[in-house]
């Protein structure tokens, strides 16, 4: 179901089933529950390699790979600390892929979710319970999403205008 949560952030526009809203599942609020801890594990994960992704993109080549170029930065030092700064984030990749079973979700979760989710010490989802139970069983459902795409910001209320300030203006 993590995947699953994850999954729906990807452009699916050529898929038959195409999620309705990015970032959004419905499930069962125990399942939302149970899955949550999850979610929010793999993208303290992502994020905390992002740095290391940065650092490895700054001392990587554009050469071709099997271009002389490519084999002389291979066997530099150059080399050497791009494997050094790029290691972290492998490992991190194979923590979340442990986690998560699937290559496309471990995929978005680093190129999007990690990224997005930079400048945030967690709290990454929320969990809306939904007031109509789920038909056939009656069980409690749940919107499990990601936060910060739908968020709803404070608004100052307008202030009411009295009949003595309105003649005042005029």
């Amino acid at each position: 179901m993590a995947s699953a949560l994850i999954l729906t952030e990807r452009d699916a526009e050529l898929d038959d089933n195409k999620p309705k809203v990015k970032g959004r599942i419905i499930t069962t609020l125990q399942k939302a529950k149970e899955v949550r801890p999850l979610v929010e594990k793999c993208i303290t994960i992502a994020r905390k390699a992002q740095s290391h992704i940065d650092a490895a993109n700054a001392l990587r080549t554009d050469a071709d790979r099997r271009s002389d170029e490519f084999k002389k930065w291979r066997q530099s030092e150059e080399w050497a600390k791009w494997n050094a700064a790029v290691a972290p984030a492998v490992a991190a990749r194979r923590r979340a892929l442990k986690l998560l079973g699937d290559k496309q979700a471990v995929s978005i979760l680093f190129n999007e979710l990690g990224p997005r989710f930079l400048d945030r010490n967690g709290g990454y989802t929320r969990i809306l319970k939904l007031a109509k139970p789920r038909l056939g069983d009656a069980g409690d459902r749940a919107i499990l999403e990601f936060v910060g795409v739908r968020d709803r910001g404070a608004k100052a209320a307008p202030k009411p205008a009295f009949e003595t300030e309105a003649a005042a203006a005029e």
